[in-house]
């Protein structure tokens, strides 16, 4: 099954070693009055970058992480024995992307959440090439650990992107395309790699979960 799509719009932050404080301070203006207080570090990242796509409702929002809320889920960790609702709900996986939507009282056509590992940005822009929906936003992001970083299990940087995937040819960036033919396993595309890819503007190439080929291309 051949698909393909045109990338519309392209949205980066790169927060590298910042503290959650700080990005809340500099980005308490993307957002209603009072809300950033009860939003995670990723949440406001995610959220910076998927307004610049001005989601409406017959939109699909595909959000990809490997770790997501790290921050939240340390402090959720460190709350036990008498664990925290309020972090347990802030440190789920989709919790970057329903802040930002519920926050704003945004409806949407379809919300897929995918995590992973080496495969997770090729599951991520399969699910974008075969969704139904007229537009995808493809978005997704890291938060820095502290001491989960030290164990292995975080990200060693803060990020966030989101681009929009359509079936428009209209105002094209770019196109990203799933031939039809069968390929050999290849290295997979780290999301943060990934990442430095959209941000550079640079081609690049993988091999989706059914072995076929994806490429992204830019005009």
């Amino acid at each position: 099954m051949s698909s393909s799509r045109t990338i519309t719009r392209i949205s980066t932050r790169d927060a590298a070693e910042e503290e959650p404080s700080v990005t809340r301070e500099r980005l308490k203006d993307r957002f209603p009055r009072g809300s950033t207080r009860r939003m995670t570090q990723l949440g406001l990242l995610v959220g910076d970058v998927l307004m610049d796509m001005d989601p409406g409702p017959d939109d699909a929002i595909i959000y990809i992480s490997r770790y997501a809320e790290t921050r939240a889920l340390e402090q959720y960790l460190e709350s036990f024995p008498t664990a925290s609702p309020t972090l347990f709900q802030t440190s789920i996986h989709p919790s970057a992307v329903q802040q930002v939507m519920i926050g704003r009282q945004l409806p949407v056509r379809e919300f897929l959440p995918i995590t992973g590992n080496e495969q997770l940005v090729a599951q991520g822009l399969t699910a974008a090439l075969v969704s139904p929906a007229s537009r995808v936003l493809l978005c997704g992001g890291e938060e820095r650990g502290t001491w989960l970083l030290e164990q292995g299990v975080a990200s060693d940087r803060n990020f966030a992107f989101a681009c929009a995937l359509s079936r428009d040819p209209d105002g094209a960036l770019g196109r990203v395309t799933m031939g039809n033919e069968v390929c050999p396993p290849e290295v997979p595309l780290g999301l943060e790699e990934f990442f430095r890819r959209l941000t550079d503007r640079e081609p690049f190439t993988l091999v989706a979960p059914s072995a076929q080929r994806i490429s992204w291309t830019w005009e």
